[in-house]
């Protein structure tokens, strides 16, 4: 899933490639895809961009007034960049926008179409597409503190729900949980002052650090991202995607959980106390057998 250090690559591209530039048209291959139908897409015809921002991981594109369309890439939803008029065709392309100087895709692979597209009239409508979480780049210690106190939840499953955290999703959250030394099962509510401030201290440097990146390598937005290229597993990831490779801090291997559709990377030796944390389905089927350290991990490797 597109995360936050993704979200401003795309917009960067986007401002550079079609800022202040007119929308002809909007074409859309499916009804899954369209999540509205006032206003009609046929209104935004003509309209020139004036800017493009963001509401957690859904890209806004504003075209004067109150009127945007709202761009939701979900999990394998992606942005592509056409120098001429060309249409969604393929089962992965959802929709063309068709602009005076070229035309934005938006594809996304798999069979499982999630992403999603709203037309907006009014601040009030866009703002009901909130989740409603906090920023991690600009929130303030009390404001992340206030946030992990509201829910006793695993630190994991908190970094990842936009009703409390804006953005993150499952890769990042690796990241800066092994950053900030913590271990993804930690509770919250359980958490204390100094290992919030330092959460908080590893949210801003991860995200900063990867935004800086991926800026760099898309030379500001003026190379559009092509296929491949927004992408959850990264080189330069200290954990996620990383499983049995050495932990940059410590070396030890890189362990992993996988559940249900994602996974979830950690270092043993920084984040848990050596602890090997049981994946459900091993663990479940191998029962005793199962290391419960990283040193009994390392004897049998």
């Amino acid at each position: 899933m597109p995360e936050l250090p993704d979200i401003l690559v795309y917009l960067d591209a986007l401002r550079h490639h079609v800022m202040r530039t007119r929308l002809n048209d909007v074409v859309v291959r499916g009804p899954s895809v369209l999540r509205s139908v006032d206003p009609p897409l046929d209104a935004f015809g003509g309209r020139v961009l004036t800017n493009v921002s963001r509401i957690g991981k859904r890209i806004v594109l504003h075209f004067g007034g109150e009127a945007a369309l709202v761009i939701h890439l979900m999990i394998a939803g992606r942005l592509l960049w056409r120098e001429d008029r060309a249409r969604p065709a393929g089962r992965n392309y959802l929709a063309a926008f068709h602009f005076e100087n070229g035309t934005l895709m938006l594809t996304e692979a798999g069979t499982k179409h999630r992403a999603t597209l709203t037309a907006v009239s009014s601040a009030e409508e866009l703002q009901r597409l909130s989740r409603g979480g906090i920023d991690l780049l600009t929130c303030t210690c009390e404001e992340l503190t206030e946030r992990l106190r509201s829910e006793n939840r695993t630190l994991k499953r908190a970094l990842t729900d936009p009703r409390l955290i804006d953005g993150v999703g499952n890769a990042y959250s690796d990241e800066i949980m092994h950053a900030a030394q913590l271990s993804p099962f930690f509770h919250t509510g359980d958490m204390s002052e100094e290992q919030i401030a330092a959460l908080h201290d590893a949210a801003a440097m991860v995200l900063n650090e990867w935004a800086r990146r991926l800026h760099e390598q898309f030379d500001g937005g003026r190379r559009f991202p092509g296929r491949g290229q927004i992408t959850a597993f990264r080189d330069g990831f200290a954990v996620h995607g990383r499983l049995g490779k050495p932990c940059p801090r410590c070396n030890s291997p890189v362990q992993r959980i996988v559940y249900a559709e994602n996974e979830m990377n950690y270092c043993a030796k920084c984040q848990t106390g050596g602890r090997v944390l049981a994946d459900r389905s091993l663990s479940r089927l191998l029962r005793d057998d199962w290391p419960k350290t990283i040193e009994e991990l390392e004897e049998r490797a």
